[in-house]
């Protein structure tokens, strides 16, 4: 292939890769796996290390020997690792790749899914809560590695047939999951729920609701919040895609279903971050409370629209367009929305740094997002584009056809700064060091390794070199 593809660079004008990028692309690919492999948590990661390994952690404070389960922790790390063993063939990227998919493993709960963290070393592992969260993208993402990897483990060693049995247990728990109307929870202690405490019934705005934070148990809420409820949709999907069984796209469409039952009615048709078994808006956390989120309905919509794509069923699109409308009424400045908006009044709610509730943005805690542009008009440019091809047409526009040998030339070529700037940044050691400050939950950070970068790192040599292949 590399010299089909330099002979037709070479007759059509375009220059082919320089010789020794592709080899250095290829070392600097395998030695960063194989630096990151030697400070894993025995193939699980965090979200970043100091250069001398003191301090390190995920969302919080963590030690050596614990993975962080959300992205960009072990599971985004393994996708990464997965992905470019299958762009380049590397043997040692498929082992860490499964490394990684045996520490999810090795964390998984009995409840089918993962919290947030796991140590190795803690000799109480064996007695922590069995509560999985979908919060943050959790589980699902874990789910979403374990789907795609078991795709290629699929021998009967003993850490591939963990890794099989680690997805086939996850998928199981998270249909047990799903309430009767197609909500999940924001948290799930493994027991299913009994039907007649959770009732089908259609959004509603509450008689009244309280200003001061009830400090309430919300994590068997009907949950959006921080888009909880899209991922695991787009899970059932991939489930469904990747082992054909009909049973993951019920699920994904009852999620659709839900979501067509939580779009409040008008004056504000969006959705709320979380819903009471009433099917009311409710509290979460003391700087969430009752509303409709600018934010959240955001992910909503883009569900809504997958769904339509992926099913046909006109009804989910349709729902999108009033959400459309009251976005384009909801705006507080250009491109900028509020995270919340006052029920029924629709003004927007915001708090002090005291978690007072208020309607001025004058003292806004900084550690949460009360303003921003959310990808609504991102959104609204996906909706309308869909709408106006229709669903046919918008499937067959985004299949890419195969790139023909000077165009697979063209595209290397094109990468090769970013490629050199790449491995000229890589040290001795294998490392991609972050040499700025970074100050988070009371942690200090100087020089440091940063997980996200190497995902980016791997991401961009990985495809440079399966372009050469």
């Amino acid at each position: 292939m590399n010299r089909l593809i330099l002979a037709v660079g070479a007759f059509l004008g375009v220059s082919a890769p320089a010789a020794d990028t592709p080899a250095a692309a290829k070392a600097a690919l395998i030695k960063g796996a194989a630096y990151m492999r030697s400070i894993s948590a025995q193939g699980g990661y965090l979200w970043r290390y100091s250069t001398d390994l003191k301090l390190v952690a995920g969302e919080s404070r963590a030690n050596v020997t614990t993975q962080w389960l959300q992205p960009p922790g072990t599971p985004a790390v393994g996708m990464a690792l997965l992905e470019a063993y299958q762009r380049t063939g590397g043997k040692a990227l498929l082992d860490h790749a499964l490394a990684a998919g045996a520490a999810l493993a090795a964390a998984q709960l009995p409840s089918g899914g993962w919290d947030y963290r796991f140590d190795f070393s803690d000799p109480q592992r064996s007695k922590r809560r069995n509560i999985s969260t979908f919060d943050d993208d959790t589980t699902q993402s874990c789910l979403r590695y374990l789907l795609a990897l078991g795709e290629v483990a699929k021998g009967n060693s003993p850490r591939e047939q963990a890794i099989r049995n680690a997805r086939d247990l996850g998928l199981r728990k998270l249909l047990e999951a799903q309430y009767p109307n197609g909500a999940w929870p924001q948290r799930y202690d493994g027991m299913p729920k009994a039907a007649k405490n959770f009732p089908v019934l259609k959004a509603r705005y509450p008689k009244s609701w309280p200003r001061n934070y009830p400090k309430a148990n919300y994590i068997n809420h009907y949950t959006f919040n921080d888009n909880s409820h899209r991922d695991c949709v787009l899970l059932a999907l991939q489930a469904h895609r990747v082992t054909g069984a009909l049973k993951f796209l019920l699920a994904a469409r009852r999620g659709g279903d839900f979501i067509l039952l939580a779009q409040m009615p008008e004056p504000q048709p969006a959705w709320a971050q979380q819903y009471n078994a009433r099917m009311e808006p409710a509290w979460a956390r003391r700087f969430e409370p009752a509303s409709i989120t600018g934010g959240e309905s955001v992910g909503a919509c883009r569900t809504l629209i997958d769904l339509y794509l992926a099913t046909g069923d006109a009804k989910y699109l349709r729902a999108v367009d009033a959400a459309v409308k009251w976005y384009r009424r909801s705006a507080i400045a250009p491109d900028k929305w509020a995270r919340f908006y006052e029920l029924q009044t629709n003004r927007p709610l915001y708090f002090t740094k005291e978690y007072k509730l208020t309607y001025s943005d004058a003292d806004l805690p900084t550690h949460y997002s009360f303003q921003s542009s959310y990808g609504v008009e991102r959104m609204i440019r996906y909706y309308e584009a869909v709408k106006k091809a229709g669903r046919a047409a918008w499937l067959v526009s985004q299949k890419s056809k195969p790139l023909t040998a000077a165009q697979l030339t063209a595209r290397a070529r094109g990468m090769e700064k970013k490629i050199r700037t790449i491995v000229a940044a890589q040290d001795a050691q294998g490392r991609w060091v972050t040499r700025t400050k970074l100050e988070t939950r009371g942690m200090k950070f100087g020089d440091r390794i940063e997980t996200r970068e190497f995902i980016q790192n791997v991401g961009v040599l990985s495809e440079y070199l399966s372009l050469l292949r």
